[in-house]
């Protein structure tokens, strides 16, 4: 597709103001007209920017969201929120174009043709994010999540269009149905808004919060808003009269005061207050805040004693924010003072900068400070902002159980409350309820390991005593000191109780490797077994289970890391790779133990090039009818406990998600299997959700004709003034040809929305 260098305003869609003057600009530029001096500067940029826009817009034209409006509302309304948290042209440009590697035929390699290798980067990483199902079975979540952080790392930008994308999504949540309203609300309130809150971009974490609270909670959050609005007048009248006595006595005293101003509080916010102190409404004082806005970190103090001079504050109620940020960078005074008809009144007090800081997080510096190359967005070793980040990156190289993983980021995902001082007056940040053993674990590893005691503020404590804001704790080690499996029990940071399992599963290798042996000798049988764990296959089999010998393996089947099947599925695979050996007598693998290592079954044995399904040659299987795995799809074995062998589901299937490890069996296609006795072609299952008009399922049918596709079932349901849905049965040949005939369909103006179904065994 060819890229006009000035495109033309559309006017079959209303664009923002910005995006038309852009336009217009670039119109000018292509045409000789004289334009400001900042425009021509800013020449590439905006450039970019348009390019961009043009090529979202007629690659998604005739696409419609749920709505009913143009699709290219919703990358335009991306495009902006980037735009105001002072996003750069390359994040903007990508705000265009995120969606159109998924949902139309452009590829990656043409958006780096046309836009430049730092655009394709964004719109990969946000395009593999798009496509991440945080309700899937543990395992394929854990591993959502590791590439989401690895791509954050690598370029924290890309995590921040993402949650542009998820803000409009939620804005305009209303045209989905309920189901998945609440589905996708939950998730943002799991996973994005605390994500938006740790990169410190307050504005979007407080109206994702809001928007979530709407869906999940309707009548609570419908009375939050009734609270709200009834005591509004009066509330603004209090917050004036404190503001104007404020503003008066910073002047007296020569302190320059930039703002002076009230904020109400996001609803979600006093809800959760509420429910935290178990309090009515009436009783959450700081509903409301007037916020002070002045030049330095002086001014901040100084303010702060003109506030308790005018005021009387509330013992207990102040923080001091500056001195002590929170995780995610933010600073500010706060404290709480009776104002003047006897209610309690909030009171912030903060620099510009700290306020930027606190609406736009990450943002800031590229909004306000004009820092300039993208380097200075991608995260680097040196940037204390996302030591969090590196922390995960870190430990999901050691884990290898994936709800450990997840347990980890979800203790790193959301506020730290607690902090501690070293004895040489460093902070440490950590959980609430956290313990001497998370501080010990979080200075260093072998700090926790050799953590014989504890003192906080010069007294020794037990060392499951929950540490308090400004603690000062000191660790007691000794150099005979080990963890104790006890202390799982109390510590509550993830990290903490990973290394104690870490050094429990390294201190009793011996033990975990007696284990292992004895669990895969009774597998296999003993004769040759000695063997068999010298020989080649076994270092072959360990290397596929990411260990580095075989005795590292047999530890970690003793300990639990791994399963037996996948242990013998591994042997099995390595023997039959060797060329067969048939004397015994010179330590190599006996006949014995290669039919057993091979398969357990007494039938004959299909060779790989015969076989449909590699890893099960020879075992009774079938392909399992609740998710119709395809050729080319990631797939799984799982031994049935009837009488029908193996049943082969696609992997991430809801049927399997709670099926026991050891019932797994790693499996794959045989791509070069291709008359070997399987069907030509395999069942696919699809809902279609579509405008309800007549002819419209002549038409689809009309198209999947056209591809040579069979449709063996056909149902469509009907609803007065709502849309029809549509359950098809088609038959295809592997997942390269249902991707075909998916985007094929989705192209359809009638099309809605188009997903493949599984069905849900009872």
């Amino acid at each position: 597709m060819n890229v006009v260098s000035a495109p033309a305003i559309p006017t079959d869609c209303t664009l923002p103001d910005w995006l038309c003057a852009c336009l217009l600009d670039q119109q000018k530029i292509a045409s000789g007209e004289p334009i400001p001096e900042a425009v021509a500067g800013d020449r590439s940029n905006s450039e970019l920017v348009c390019k961009a826009f043009d090529f979202a817009y007629r690659l998604h034209q005739g696409q419609n969201r749920a709505s009913g409006e143009a699709y290219i509302c919703h990358p335009v309304a991306v495009a902006g929120i980037l735009r105001d948290l002072g996003g750069d042209s390359a994040m903007i440009a990508a705000g265009f174009l995120h969606d159109v590697v998924e949902d139309t035929v452009v590829t990656l390699e043409e958006i780096e043709a046309h836009f430049g290798e730092e655009v394709r980067l964004l719109v990969e990483g946000v395009t593999k994010l798009s496509k991440f199902n945080f309700h899937s079975k543990t395992e394929r979540q854990a591993e959502n999540f590791r590439r989401m952080f690895l791509a954050m790392a690598q370029d924290i930008r890309v995590i921040v269009v993402k949650l542009a994308d998820r803000l409009h999504n939620m804005r305009t949540l209303e045209h989905l149905p309920a189901a998945k309203q609440q589905r996708i609300a939950q998730e943002t309130l799991d996973i994005f808004a605390p994500l938006a809150n740790r990169l410190g971009i307050g504005r979007l974490k407080w109206e994702l919060e809001d928007l979530c609270f709407k869906y999940l909670a309707p009548d609570a959050y419908r009375q939050m808003q009734e609270y709200v609005t009834d005591k509004r007048t009066d509330r603004e009248s209090r917050l004036k009269q404190v503001a104007e006595t404020l503003r008066d006595r910073l002047i007296q005293l020569g302190i320059r005061c930039i703002e002076v101003s009230s904020r109400p509080k996001h609803l979600y916010g006093i809800y959760g207050k509420m429910q935290r102190q178990g309090k009515d409404f009436h009783e959450i004082y700081d509903v409301a805040a007037v916020r002070l806005i002045v030049s330095s970190h002086d001014e901040c103090y100084r303010a702060l004693a003109v506030v308790h001079d005018a005021f009387r504050p509330i013992p207990g109620r102040f923080k001091d924010y500056i001195g002590l940020p929170k995780p995610n960078r933010y600073q500010s005074l706060h404290t709480v003072v009776i104002g003047n008809y006897g209610r309690p009144i909030e009171v912030q007090i903060r620099t510009l900068d700290m306020h930027h800081i606190a609406e736009y997080g990450i943002a800031a510096h590229w909004k306000y400070k004009e820092t300039g190359t993208s380097s200075n967005k991608k995260l680097t070793a040196e940037d204390e902002k996302f030591t969090w980040l590196r922390q995960l990156l870190e430990w999901q190289r050691e884990l290898n159980d994936a709800q450990e993983f997840l347990d980890d980021v979800k203790d790193n995902l959301f506020d730290e409350e607690v902090y501690v001082f070293t004895p040489n007056g460093d902070v440490v940040s950590l959980s609430r309820r956290a313990t001497p053993v998370d501080f010990a674990y979080r200075i260093h590893t072998e700090v926790g390991n050799h953590c014989a005691g504890a003192k906080v503020n010069g007294r020794i404590v037990t060392l499951d005593t929950q540490l308090q804001n400004g603690d000062i704790v000191e660790v007691i080690t000794q150099k005979n000191s080990r963890p104790s499996l006890d202390w799982l029990n109390f510590v509550v940071t993830a990290s903490a109780r990973n290394r104690i399992r870490q050094w429990y599963k390294r201190s009793h290798r011996d033990e975990n490797i007696a284990r292992g042996r004895d669990m895969l000798e009774k597998e296999l049988g003993k004769s040759g077994f000695e063997s068999l764990l010298k020989s080649e296959p076994a270092q072959t089999a360990a290397a596929r289970c990411n260990y580095a010998s075989a005795d590292d393996l047999l530890a970690g089947l003793g300990y639990g890391e791994v399963t037996l099947n996948l242990v013998v599925n591994r042997l099995r695979e390595a023997v039959k790779a060797q060329q067969p050996i048939e004397s015994e007598g010179n330590g190599s693998i006996t006949a014995a133990v290669v039919a057993a290592a091979i398969s357990p079954s007494t039938r004959s044995h299909p060779s790989s090039q015969e076989a449909p399904i590699l890893g099960i040659e020879g075992l009774l299987h079938h392909i399992a009818g609740c998710c119709n795995p395809l050729p080319g799809e990631p797939i799984i074995g799982v031994v049935g406990l009837g009488s029908r062998g193996i049943a082969v589901h696609r992997q991430g299937c809801p049927n399997i998600k709670d099926i026991p490890g050891d019932r797994l069996i790693p499996v794959g296609w045989n791509l070069q299997d291709s008359n070997s006795g399987r069907p030509l072609t395999y069942p696919v299952q699809l809902k279609i959700e579509v405008i309800d008009r007549v002819g419209v399922m002549k038409d689809i049918l009309s198209h999947l004709s056209d591809l040579k596709i069979n449709v063996h079932s056909a149902q469509v349901k009907t609803y007065p003034g709502q849309i029809a849905e549509i359950d098809l049965g088609l038959d295809v040949r592997d997942h390269a040809q249902l991707e075909q005939t998916l985007h094929q369909l989705r192209k359809m103006t009638d099309v809605l929305k188009l997903r493949r179904i599984c069905q849900v065994e009872s």
